[in-house]
């Protein structure tokens, strides 16, 4: 009887090691995965603070955590479920539909780029009623459809990395990763618009240097909320174009990520001690141009279309 214990001890702790390894795989491929849609998030952050323009002080973080939770409801009820079965049943279309929601990256950047220099961009729906609850509702409904697809893309991203792993892993990294992410998003966010708020409060209260801070976070919002605006179109471009030669490559169009990928290294010998960055910065604007001219294309299509 105590033998028996014993080995079902060991079977337990052995479980117990093999579900702990597990974890540490799934929390790696949920990092992994997450960093590569970066590009996404940072257009996701830069997007959202729109979206409280025009509104009550007062209501901005309620508002935000609307938008948060519908975020959530897109990524763990809508999205979620439509990965799995995604994976389990038509694993070939996840490399199309990446592309596909690459394409629509590089569109959306080459559009704001092209709006940026005078062009023709897609207005933003402007929403006409003075009803301060119907102005909400408004708001955080367009917020929340906007999400859906950057959230999409988001999620598509981490299922190619991990669309190899069983099943409960790949359930577990996406969850994670739309957890994380949407914690992270809406943090930012909440702390972006509220940072004229906190510098009001400080330039009024405390010693000199703290009023000066004060002043500088009002004054520097501006420059923030423009920056984020041109860091994200960079990024929607950049990882863009990068899923498409990545998409490219895998159904046999090799041409486009060997030429990037030899002129990287050719960059990287040259550079000596700084070639590892050199070359990834040389990969991302090759990327990133890729994305532009296609984008631009599908943009120029899309207003032939429209007039």
């Amino acid at each position: 009887m105590p033998s028996g214990l014993v080995a079902l001890l060991d079977d337990i702790a052995g479980i117990t090691k093999l579900a702990a390894a597990s974890l540490d795989d799934v929390g790696a491929a949920a990092g992994k995965a997450g960093s590569k849609a970066v590009g996404v998030v940072v257009d996701d952050t830069a997007v959202t603070p729109r979206y409280v323009v025009g509104l009550s002080p007062e209501r901005e973080l309620p508002i935000i955590g609307k938008i948060a939770l519908g975020s959530l409801r897109n990524k763990l009820l809508i999205l979620l479920p439509a990965a799995l079965l995604l994976s389990a049943f038509a694993p070939w279309a996840i490399t199309p539909l990446l592309m596909l929601g690459g394409a629509y990256l590089c569109f959306e950047g080459a559009e704001k780029v092209i709006e940026a220099l005078g062009g023709p961009g897609h207005a933003e729906e402007e929403v006409a009623t003075t009803d301060a609850a119907a102005l909400e509702k408004e708001k955080v409904g367009g917020a929340i459809r906007t999400d859906l697809i950057l959230s999409a893309e988001i999620m598509a991203i981490a299922l190619a990395d991990v669309a190899n792993s069983p099943i409960l892993n790949q359930a577990l990294v996406l969850a994670i990763v739309g957890i994380a992410i949407t914690i992270g998003v809406y943090g930012v966010v909440g702390l972006i618009v509220k940072m004229d708020d906190i510098g009001l409060h400080l330039a009024k209260r405390g010693s000199a240097p703290v009023r000066t801070i004060g002043r500088g976070l009002v004054k520097g919002m501006p420059v923030l909320m423009r920056a984020l605006s041109i860091i994200g179109t960079a990024a929607m471009i950049w990882v863009g174009g990068g899923i498409l030669i990545h998409g490219l490559e895998v159904l046999g169009l090799h041409a486009p990520a060997e030429a990037i990928h030899h002129v990287a290294e050719a960059v990287h010998h040259a550079a000596g001690g700084v070639g590892g960055i050199v070359a990834w910065l040389v990969t991302a604007a090759a990327s990133g141009l890729f994305g532009l001219v296609l984008g631009g294309i599908i943009a120029w299509i899309v207003h032939k279309i429209r007039h």
